[in-house]
């Protein structure tokens, strides 16, 4: 089962995110940020930066850094013109921190949308009846959307060491989940129709009843992913699992799972090098 499983990921390798891709951008599914009023815009729309301590300042430095070799962000110029600006909110625990936009005054003048979120509830009879079942996880899913022109200038943070715009659907702004479901169920229309696959917005769920078959349904998977040139974080997978935490909950099927700690060392150093 194993070596059958690595053989699958090195023929798609290029679904994974690795140092030299780490994030991907995935094709065709721009996204357009409604407003539901015309300019000039309210003063609520263009806040000053929040205050923070020299701890929370180093943290902001360090992932704004990172977002911008993701090519997430991108510093605002000093001769460019601006009407919004989102404050940033940096949340530290421990020795880790995230960084997170206080979208509440964007998110009331952004029109809704309202597609559907799958049930949760609904999917778990479906997962406990099937013998083998893999979860995969989109690295930073919502960072895999590019945003539209006009919606970037919308999505401008302003922190104490500048402006910075977006250009990756950032968390937190209204609208995420079902842009990012949309753009899912476009991608996997007849998997989700042959109803042995689940996602519900970045966690991806293939179930089957033999090996072979999950097998043949985790490439056809890869074999999208890799089209629209999204990235699986493949520190996030669970391949072939009998019980496995899936949508929040824990899920039994009837297999032996293959144990992601275990492999996870084995995996990454098979399906990066070139076969001998």
């Amino acid at each position: 089962m194993r070596n059958e499983l690595i053989n699958v990921l090195h023929t798609y390798k290029n679904a994974f995110a690795s140092d030299n891709e780490p994030l991907g951008a995935v094709k065709g599914h721009e996204v357009d940020i409604t407003r539901n009023i015309d300019r000039p815009y309210p003063p609520v729309l263009r806040r000053p930066a929040y205050p923070a301590s020299p701890r929370a300042r180093e943290a902001l430095e360090k992932h704004i850094q990172e977002l911008i070799q993701l090519g997430v962000l991108r510093k605002v110029g000093h001769n460019e013109e601006f009407d919004v600006t989102t404050p940033i909110i940096i949340a530290l625990h421990n020795d880790k921190s995230r960084m997170a936009g206080d979208c509440r005054a964007l998110n009331t003048y952004t029109a809704p949308d309202r597609y559907p979120i799958p049930r949760i509830q609904e999917t778990m009879t479906q997962l406990s009846r099937s013998k083998y079942i893999t979860s995969m996880d989109a690295l930073k899913g919502f960072h895999r959307n590019v945003l539209m022109p006009k919606s970037k200038k919308l999505l401008r943070i302003i922190t104490h060491c500048g402006i910075y715009e977006y250009l990756r659907m950032p968390f937190g702004i209204k609208n995420a989940p079902s842009h990012y479901q949309r753009m899912m169920n476009t991608i996997f229309p007849t998997e989700l129709s042959e109803g042995w696959l689940i996602i519900y917005i970045d966690d991806i769920i293939i179930c089957s009843d033999s090996w072979s078959l999950h097998l043949e349904r985790l490439a056809r998977v890869l074999d999208k992913v890799t089209g629209v040139n999204m990235k699986i974080s493949l520190k996030k997978c669970n391949f072939g699992f009998e019980e496995l935490k899936a949508l929040g909950v824990i899920v039994s099927g009837l297999s032996l799972g293959i144990d992601r700690n275990k492999m996870e060392a084995e995996l990454l150093k098979s399906i990066f090098q070139n076969k001998k």
